[in-house]
């Protein structure tokens, strides 16, 4: 570490217009050191219904800095993931300046959208260490020839497999969002007083918090309070994406409207009960946790066997994350229904914290997953 200069520190900040996630964390010699982090989450009987504007998740990141009293304005974001479209392209071998223009011709013919509506980026797989970023100056700017990216559907984002042997073509990751929600995340920042560094992606930031130097094929199952993310990665790569609008708040909702009770004792329910062996198919609100669990379970074989026809190395094990992730017994019932090794991802593994916090960070570390991946982007 140099004399004399301090050692750099970011924010990793995962916000929707309910929540906020933020994690400040200092390059200590190349590893991560926790600085500070905070939270804060939306009444649920309250949110429902709360707009969406740059003006109201500007003050919940402020407030948010200033309760943590963060020490840095450099900040790292990402898009949800729903709102991503990613594909691998494989495509001959040829020079960087060829390569350009090729990526730009088979975008449109992978990407839904119209290109002139998208903000596009890409990176060559083959050269780099999985890494992908969009840099906001670039976001910002005209969206020239480089840009593309999304749609907002819900099943989406399937990356062809490349069969191995002699790499006679270049794999590229090409990744792409909407430019209007490029913007108002960089709006979002600007009015929170942050230097936004960087755009990335849910799956990239979760694959650094929870996968780390883990080349096996896994999956990532990322629950969250309205949308389940999955990822299939190999090789820190993620090759398969998709999105089901099935999360934690509809397991609430729906247990309020079985019990009659309000948002937030349906919620104590949730996760007072989860998935306890012993209750599981008896009484309203176990089989009610198990019904709305069903489309995530099915989304989740249909996941597995699609990466399985590809005649690809099975799946070794599904790594869990998100806020609900925490029901009681989850991944043991997802081990059982699937056949899979289930597990709870801890991001704070790979990172530098005082012990005595440790039963704070453990309990609330799946909701932090993609927080800290974030921070993690620039610390090497």
């Amino acid at each position: 570490m140099s004399l004399f200069s301090s050692p750099q520190s970011y924010l990793g900040v995962d916000f929707d217009s309910n929540s906020v996630k933020l994690v400040e964390l200092r390059n200590d010699n190349g590893r991560p050191r926790l600085v500070t982090y905070g939270y804060v989450d939306i009444e649920l009987d309250k949110s429902i219904g709360v707009k969406d504007s740059v003006t109201e998740s500007s003050k919940l990141i402020r407030s948010v800095c200033s309760q943590a009293k963060t020490t840095t304005s450099k900040a790292i974001t990402s898009l949800p993931a729903f709102s991503v479209f990613s594909s691998i392209l494989n495509l001959p071998a040829m020079s960087k300046k060829d390569l350009a223009s090729a990526v730009k011709w088979e975008a449109k013919k992978v990407i839904p959208l119209p290109l002139e509506e998208m903000i596009l980026d890409w990176k060559l797989l083959d050269d780099s260490n999985g890494t992908l970023t969009v840099e906001p100056k670039k976001l910002a700017a005209e969206a020239d020839d480089d840009e593309v990216k999304s749609n907002g559907e819900v099943k989406r984002g399937f990356a062809k497999i490349n069969p191995s042997g002699p790499k006679k073509h270049s794999r590229v990751l090409l990744t792409a969002a909407p430019k209007d929600l490029v913007k108002r995340y960089i709006d979002v920042f600007k009015n929170s007083g942050l230097n936004l560094l960087s755009l990335d992606t849910e799956s990239f930031a979760l694959i650094r918090s929870l996968v780390g130097n883990d080349k096996s094929p896994l999956m990532l199952v990322d629950i969250g309070s309205v949308v389940t993310n999955i990822s299939v990665v190999a090789n820190n790569v993620p090759i398969l994406n998709r999105s089901i609008d099935i999360g934690g708040l509809t397991i609430t909702k729906s247990i309020a409207n079985s019990l009659n009770v309000s948002l937030a004792r349906a919620e104590q329910f949730k996760y007072d009960i989860g998935m306890n062996p012993d209750r599981v198919g008896q009484g309203s609100v176990p089989k009610t946790i198990e019904t709305t669990l069903t489309p995530i379970v099915d989304e989740l074989r249909y996941s597995l066997n699609l990466y399985k026809s590809q005649g690809q190395k099975n799946i070794e094990k599904i790594i869990l994350t998100g806020g609900s992730s925490l029901l009681l017994n989850l991944p043991d019932y997802l081990a059982n229904v699937l056949g899979l090794r289930v597990f709870l991802g801890d991001p704070w593994a790979r990172v530098i914290y005082p012990e005595e916090l440790k039963p704070v960070l453990d309990e609330i570390g799946p909701r932090f997953s993609v927080a800290v991946g974030l921070a993690m982007r620039d610390i090497e």
